[in-house]
């Protein structure tokens, strides 16, 4: 039995992590499915939203250590060399769920830890349920979360919560999330999906250039602090955009419905 499935439905791929028995933990072949819905979503013009979910208690647990996307090697006269080489593969299917101008949905049913949490701060956007809770239990196993639950982590929250998480190894509610910026909404556990995906279907209306191309930018803005800089780019995106016949079309028909 797969421990995760691709769905499609109307311009929208889902992700279904399946392996309750085991937490949902992470392994390689959940890794390969998640690669092969991200390259997808980039590779096809009618998939317009990437959303990642799972089935049973929890979300996800983390990392399974004995068959994870970063599994024990045997020894080797670079065993730092080797370790990373392995990580970096792991660390690009979060960054290229970052980079893919489309936009990637986490719906977290349950629990979410470990690198369930930093799968979810790689994602444009991210809902759960009440029962949800939030952590990186990494520290006490004497190890620093290393998959962005550290540095995106902080970039969503801010260095007083990123420290209370990854460094006390704190747990946060869904209340919690949503108020320090880590989850966009709590969705009652009856109708969950269906609210995530009346959300997906309203976010898909957008023109897809211009969502990817806002996708980047507010990523940019994030990182390049000049306000100068940032208004330059405003202007330079809309001068590009007002010239697409998207742009024409949707405006022409704004005008006639005033008319």
């Amino acid at each position: 039995m797969p421990n995760a499935f691709i769905t499609e439905d109307d311009g929208i791929i889902t992700v279904t992590l399946d392996r309750d028995e085991k937490l949902n933990a992470i392994n390689s072949s959940m890794t390969a499915v998640l690669w092969e819905a991200v390259n997808a979503l980039s590779d096809r013009d009618d998939l317009r939203c990437l959303v990642i979910t799972g089935r049973g208690r929890f979300f996800s647990a983390g990392i399974d250590m004995s068959d994870g996307p970063v599994s024990p090697r045997p020894p080797t006269d670079h065993p730092g060399w080797n370790f990373r080489r392995d990580y970096r593969r792991h660390h690009l299917l979060y960054d290229e769920f970052e980079v893919v101008e489309k936009p990637v949905v986490l719906a977290a049913q349950g629990t979410c830890l470990g690198a369930g949490l930093e799968m979810a701060v790689s994602c444009d956007f991210r809902f759960c349920t009440s029962e949800v809770q939030f952590g990186l239990p990494e520290v006490n196993i004497g190890v620093m979360p290393g998959s962005g639950g550290t540095s995106r982590l902080t970039r969503l929250v801010g260095p007083a919560w990123g420290k209370w998480m990854a460094m006390a190894g704190q747990r946060v509610t869904a209340e919690q999330a949503v108020r320090i910026g880590l989850v966009h909404e709590v969705y009652p556990a009856e109708e969950f999906m269906d609210r995530v995906y009346a959300f997906c279907r309203q976010l898909i209306t957008v023109p897809a250039e211009v969502l990817g191309i806002t996708k980047l930018a507010v990523d940019m803005y994030a990182d390049v602090q000049d306000r100068t800089v940032q208004r330059h780019v405003d202007r330079i995106i809309v001068t590009g955009i007002r010239d697409s016949p998207e742009f024409q079309a949707r405006t022409a028909r704004f005008r006639a419905k005033e008319d």
